[in-house]
């Protein structure tokens, strides 16, 4: 099914005068919480209060409209289990009062998302989000609005692998990024990221990175203006944003506390990272008592589990815009601590959401809230010819190398959800095929666009899905137990009951083996019954060849994954999937996170 702009244009009239659009809001005054109708533009947002913050994260540079679905499996296990941001489908849509069959059901879900998509179009897009941007300010007021971006914007396609990120900073520039904190941004070089955000026009944040003590004595970065030397911070933790009417915005950084561990430590060996939540309790503290602000808020790359578990440690944190898991949730969570209430959000991801909280503040505190997120779709939204411009003619150099054609899918391709995705299996047979390996291991990322069924796979979609600085390939011998550890160690990064050591990403994506994993049991226990593709046991102490990518301890000898990638879909010609090594799963049912 599809339908031309107009009769698009129509159908989003006739949702949003049914009070479809855009999905769920929610508004606070006191005590006192409601549930409005949406507008019947899609865009324009009621005003409420005097300060507005808009919230953008995890946009893994993608500057064009993509097609993105969400997960069909996300799990939540003990306090998790039945809360945001663990819903997925059905459950998904009941629990926020979102209408089936929707637009907010389709931006929100994975429900019918090839029809859907058809019918809706692509998400996204940095010409169509600046359109948003700059319209929302005309209307909430430029004297009273900010924008923050949560990280993960510099990495993530082929142009800011090639530009080491240069071509997200400038874009972030134009869009008008106010306050951004990071994680993969630091995956370049640190005389690369420095040189990036030094370029970056906007605050860069972050009160949880520090310069190791053995670095301190001749710090190669000690000229930057973000640098303090007494207390080995690399970066600001916070800045003070004065609005109209005299108030007072503190955004206080966040930047991802597993940083060197998740990704190669070789590139930036003079930081270190952490949660850091004392640490966050103290600067909190100490801006409340010597900046006076009227609103704090922290711009975070924890992932939403770790902002919910540190709002419920840390008092005084008016709300927490966060990033890292890619969660779409379209309401705050209201956390209780020993100070107050801490809203908690996050705003998605692939430049698909736009999150706006804006809040009443008086008296010199936030007295009440109200909070969109907000589809970013390009076919309601005019692209912005300045940043148009920018982009075609940043790209100009690159097109030859991103246009090839490669293949034909005759399937939905997509990344996301707790176990494995149709593109990463792809990428697993490619590691498999050419590798001549029986095994292969692909890293659970949680980025990645996806590709409608007998479109065209290009070479820019395959840097869609790998486009990193460490992305050799290896292929070794590896024994049974060995995988098995690995497996094993993913799984409780990923369901271990306390957030604070989960490090976000989904599992480990496998080719040629099958396993069950109990995601109720503890660590050592969890993954059994694995086995060849032929269904021939993997034994303890014997050896399997194993292909892989993405090593971050030290480099890896193969060639760049993607040019694996592409070898394999030029020889196959079409796409297709014989066989997805998803794991069975035990003791979910019932679980609202699974389909």
């Amino acid at each position: 099914m599809s339908i031309n702009r107009r009769e698009f244009i129509q159908v989003m009239g006739m949702a949003a005068a049914a009070g479809m659009l855009p999905g769920c809001e929610s508004k606070q005054s006191g005590s006192v919480a409601s549930k409005a109708k949406a507008p019947r533009d899609t865009y324009q947002v009621p005003k409420f209060g005097n300060v507005a913050l808009m919230h953008m994260t995890d946009c893994h540079a993608q500057l064009l409209p993509i097609y993105f679905r969400e997960p069909s499996v996300n799990l939540g296990l003990g306090k998790a289990l039945g809360k945001p941001p663990h819903l997925v489908g059905e459950k998904f849509l009941k629990y926020f009062g979102i209408q089936p069959g929707t637009l907010a059901a389709h931006a929100f879900t994975y429900l019918d998302y090839t029809e859907a998509a058809k019918t809706y179009g692509k998400v996204g897009g940095f010409a169509h989000l600046r359109t948003l941007v700059k319209r929302l300010r005309a209307d909430l007021g430029a004297d009273k609005t900010l924008l923050l971006d949560g990280g993960d914007t510099w990495q993530g396609s082929g142009t800011a692998y090639w530009t080491r990120g240069k071509d997200m900073v400038q874009a972030c520039n134009l869009l008008g990024v106010d306050v951004m904190t990071g994680h993969w941004e630091f995956t370049y070089k640190d005389t690369e990221v420095m040189d990036n955000i030094r370029d970056f026009k906007g605050d860069f944040v972050g009160q949880n990175v520090f310069v190791k003590d053995d670095a301190a004595f001749d710090y190669k970065f000690a000229d930057y203006k973000g640098y303090d030397e007494d207390t080995q911070r690399a970066f600001k933790p916070y800045t003070i944003k004065e609005m109209a009417g005299g108030i007072r915005v503190a955004v206080v950084g966040q930047a991802f506390p597993y940083t060197p561990i998740a990704n190669p430590g070789r590139f930036i060996p003079d930081w270190t990272f952490g949660i850091n939540d004392e640490a966050m309790q103290t600067v909190v503290d100490d801006i409340r008592a010597k900046e006076k602000p009227d609103v704090l808020v922290v711009l975070s790359h924890n992932g939403m589990d770790v902002d919910l578990k540190m709002a419920s440690r840390v008092s005084g944190i008016d709300a927490i815009f966060g990033g890292h898991t890619h969660d779409g949730v379209p309401a705050p969570t209201i956390v209780n601590n020993k100070g107050g209430k801490t809203l908690v959000t996050n705003a998605g991801s692939n430049g698909k959401f736009l999150g706006v909280m804006q809040f009443d503040v008086r008296n010199g505190k936030v007295q009440g809230f109200d909070y969109k997120l907000l589809p970013v779709f390009s076919n309601l939204l005019e692209p912005d010819v300045e940043m148009a411009n920018y982009i075609e003619e940043m790209r100009k150099p690159y097109l030859k190398t991103l246009r090839e054609e490669l293949a034909v899918t005759d399937s939905l391709l997509y990344r996301r959800g707790n176990f494995n995705g149709t593109f990463d299996q792809v990428i697993c047979d490619a590691l498999r095929e050419v590798g001549g390996a029986q095994i292969s291991l692909s890293p659970g990322f949680r980025w990645g666009t996806s590709i409608l069924p007998g479109q065209t796979i290009t070479m820019e979609n395959v840097m869609d899905q790998t486009a990193i600085t460490y992305p050799e390939t290896y292929v070794r011998e590896m024994r049974g137990q060995d995988i098995k550890d690995i497996l094993e160690d993913v799984a409780d990064n990923l369901f271990n009951p306390d957030p604070y050591y989960q490090q976000g990403g989904d599992m480990v994506r496998v080719g040629g083996l099958d396993y069950t994993i109990d995601p109720t049991k503890t660590i050592g226990k969890r993954i059994t019954e694995m086995r060849l593709n032929d269904g021939a046991p993997i034994e303890a102490g014997k050896d399997y060849t194993v292909a892989g990518w993405a090593t971050v301890g030290s480099k890896a000898p193969g060639k760049p994954v993607w040019d694996v990638v592409a070898e394999y879909l030029r020889e196959e010609k079409v796409a297709k999937i014989s066989k997805l090594n998803t794991p069975k799963i035990l003791n979910v049912k019932g679980n609202p996170g699974i389909a």
